[in-house]
């Protein structure tokens, strides 16, 4: 997104991610009245032998004057933590452990697990081009990179197709640019998107480069629904998140006024152009300076923290539900063709991987997620444990990390001398 539709006022943090510009509007006219002090509470079951988790949350939420925060925590597939946390004057803000949080690029894992799932059924073949499964057509008078048809359904997951948002703009973002292209009005669709992109040079032979790509997972969730017959998000809830008892998750919407049940409410300083018609209007970044519906394969699920930790549950070897065989699981997490960094690790089929020789093999794989409003982590560890955590902001005045909460949660893991028994995944799932 250019300058010309993003401001900044006064003070903050410079952008993240997909860049987000501009700082909420200031107080009314006249001299604001005093802030209420916020009010820290948490809710959930307290477990005193994990206390160091909640500790960590505290200080990180805090420190960033984040109001709304969730955690979850799984040991050996059990379920021992599911947490809401809110730092607020806002009495209003009840944010529980089943509370929906956008989850921003967590949405990959899912739809890596159900393009996996689709080639396990023999519905879909990795090694095919995206270009004989949906529709690449450049705009009228434009041609189409020819190095298209080698970009195939294995690359796109892996991140290897050939766009790369360091050299070209993240077409996700360009929505203005995109609607001046093609002549089309605000706002636009992911049909959009499709046509201006395929216009486009590629910046790499595909294969060749890794370079982190959303427009690439836009592509697999329109490759869903062309081998299903149906949508994107039916097959997903159906066999991916179905069978394991998971009913909350959903697409998200842009507009604040469109907000799901439970769903919390974001925060950013910036604010942006909208995206979602012609007006101009200004609006708060997380409400209309993108457009979450036309993210759904790479940004645009809903969840909870309990969600979370449970669809990870998925990718536990051997295979304990029935989305999943070994066999695919190993395949999700294989090494890429290339792309392995100096430390190992590499992108699998919508998780980072990095091999663990600890007492044997295993390996770590997680995810984080980022937009304005929203910070999300998924961690599985190669150890048997996992956890989730969402927050609604990822920018503040503090101009602290909010990578920081990824420490901070190994070391409560660390330094917990007993984990206890029980199962808390029945108090969420029928």
């Amino acid at each position: 997104m250019t300058s010309r539709h993003i401001s900044r006022r006064g003070f903050g943090k410079g952008t993240v991610a997909a860049g987000i510009g501009a700082a909420l509007a200031g107080t009314a006219a006249g001299a604001p009245a005093a802030a209420a002090a916020p009010r820290w509470r948490a809710t959930g079951t307290a477990v005193s032998a994990l206390a160091g988790f909640d500790d960590a949350m505290q200080t990180f939420m805090q420190e960033r004057d984040v109001s709304a925060g969730q955690l979850a925590v799984t040991y050996q597939g059990r379920l021992v933590l599911a947490r809401g946390y809110s730092w607020t004057d806002d009495t209003a803000l009840d944010v529980q452990p089943t509370s929906l949080f956008r989850l921003a690029s967590l949405s990959k894992p899912v739809t890596g697990a159900a393009v996996a799932r689709l080639a396990q059924e023999g519905e879909i073949d990795l090694s095919a081009p995206i270009g004989s499964l949906v529709d690449l057509v450049p705009p009228e008078g434009g041609s189409a990179d020819p190095r298209l048809g080698d970009v195939t359904v294995r690359r796109l997951l892996h991140h290897l197709g050939g766009w790369d948002r360091d050299s070209t703009p993240d077409p996700m973002f360009q929505d203005f640019e995109i609607a001046d292209a093609l002549g089309v009005p605000l706002p636009i669709g992911r049909d959009d998107v499709m046509r201006y992109t395929t216009g486009l040079e590629l910046d790499h032979d595909p294969g060749g480069t890794y370079a982190y790509s959303n427009y690439g997972y836009l592509l697999l969730g329109r490759a869903i629904e062309a081998v299903t017959g149906g949508g994107y998000r039916a097959y997903v809830q159906d066999n991916v998140l179905g069978p394991v008892g998971i009913t909350r998750m959903r697409p998200g919407r842009t507009a604040e006024d469109h907000a799901a049940p439970t769903e919390v409410p974001y925060r950013s300083q910036y604010t942006g152009t909208t995206v979602l018609d012609g007006s101009g209007a200004k609006v708060p970044a997380p409400y209309g300076a993108f457009n979450l519906e036309n993210m759904d394969s790479h940004g645009g699920w809903l969840g909870s923290a309990v969600d979370l930790v449970r669809f990870a549950t998925v990718f536990d070897t051997p295979a304990a539900t029935p989305v999943l065989d070994d066999t695919s699981i190993e395949q999700v997490f294989a090494e890429p063709e290339t792309g392995v960094g100096s430390g190992g690790s590499y992108y699998g089929f919508g998780w980072q991987v990095r091999p663990v020789s600890s007492g044997g093999t295993g390996r770590n794989t997680w995810h984080t997620g980022s937009l304005a409003g929203t910070y999300t982590l998924l961690v599985r560890t190669y150890n048997g444990m996992s956890w989730a955590a969402l927050f609604n902001q990822r920018d503040d005045p503090s101009g602290l990390s909010y990578a920081d909460i990824d420490p901070l949660l190994w070391e409560a893991a660390r330094e917990v001398e007993s984990w206890p028994g029980g199962d808390r995944f029945p108090d969420y799932f029928d």
